[in-house]
Formats: structure tokens, C-alpha cells, sequence
């Protein structure tokens, strides 16, 4: 009798392990999270709920530079929770808005955020938007051709990083190739 007992402890143990694996992963996962240069840059989509926590904790981000437009910010009500989460922690938060259909940064942008990641007080940064986001892309290869002093082909892998690994279109590889102003 005592072995059919415990016959069943052993997968529940596992079950439950399991679970809590998932919920956790869930509960502490920043969606398309990537590390640009580690203590300088990062990109990601949009944050929630605990991500923001760990991305202090883990990462200590200083700023947080979102490029998602005025009005994307009635989407889900992360914009209230953003901006009183960086008020609490006392970091810094910055908007450069960039419209999703044309996402490419003009000059005015680029120099505003070469000037936000040549201040050492705001690093690190971590610039988002929606999601595997283009205009995150575009403005992270602006950085890292700028100031960085990264050749074409270094930025187009970075930036494939950013968009899920998908293949660039051509306007995007003119961008790329675009010589540092």
C-alpha cells in the first residue's frame, strides 16, 4: 500500500516544478529582450508588471527611452505603469516618439539620442517599443554606426537581433549603410 502511495509523489513533485518554471518565466520575461552592449545598451519590447523590477535589479538601467508615438500610449494602460514605475525607482524616462510607418530616425532624432547615450549619468539605456520593433532597430544601428564606429555588416546583425532574426529589407540595408554622420 505504501508504494502506490508514493508512486504518484514523484510526478506530482515534477508537475508542480514545472509550473512554477513556467510562471516564473512568464512573470519575469521582458519580451524580445536584447543586450546591444551590456551595461550600455539594451532594446526590448514593451515591459510589464515585474519587468521593470528586473531590469533595475539585473541590469540597472539608469534610462528608459521609449519611441513608441502618442498614440500607442492608450494601448493597455502600460504607460501609466511606466511612468510611475520610473518615478518611484528614479529613473530616468524619455520619449522619442517614432511613427511605426516610417520608422526610419530622422537627423533630429538620432542627434537627440547619440546626446542621451553620450551622457554617462543616463546609461544604461534601454530603448523599446511594441515588440520586435523596427524603429528600435533603426535607431539602435544609428548608434552603433555613430558612436560605436560599427561597419555595415556588425549593425545588420545586431539589428536582425532586434526584428527576430528576419531578413532586412532593402531600405533598411541602405540605412544601415549610411555613413556615420
Amino acid at each position: 500500500m505504501k508504494k502506490k502511495q508514493q508512486s504518484w509523489r514523484g510526478p506530482t513533485a515534477i508537475l508542480l516544478v514545472v509550473a512554477a518554471a513556467i510562471f516564473l518565466n512568464k512573470h519575469f520575461h521582458i519580451d524580445d529582450f536584447c543586450v546591444i552592449e551590456p551595461g550600455v545598451l539594451y532594446a526590448s519590447g514593451q515591459p510589464r508588471r515585474m519587468d521593470y523590477t528586473r531590469l533595475l535589479y539585473n541590469y540597472h538601467i539608469a534610462t528608459i527611452v521609449n519611441v513608441r508615438s502618442a498614440s500607442e500610449h492608450r494601448e493597455r494602460n502600460w504607460y501609466n505603469e511606466e511612468i510611475i514605475w520610473t518615478r518611484n525607482n528614479s529613473v530616468n524616462y524619455i520619449e522619442i516618439p517614432i511613427e511605426k510607418t516610417n520608422y526610419f530616425p530622422n537627423k533630429r532624432i538620432q542627434e537627440q539620442f547619440s546626446v542621451i547615450m553620450a551622457d554617462k549619468n543616463n546609461l544604461p539605456v534601454l530603448v523599446h517599443g511594441s515588440g520586435d520593433d523596427e524603429r528600435v532597430a533603426m535607431l539602435t544601428a544609428v548608434w552603433l554606426r555613430k558612436s560605436q564606429g560599427c561597419g555595415p555588416e556588425e549593425t545588420a546583425k545586431a539589428v536582425r537581433k532586434i526584428i527576430d532574426d528576419r531578413e532586412l529589407t532593402k531600405e533598411e540595408k541602405e540605412f544601415i549603410r549610411l555613413p556615420p554622420n
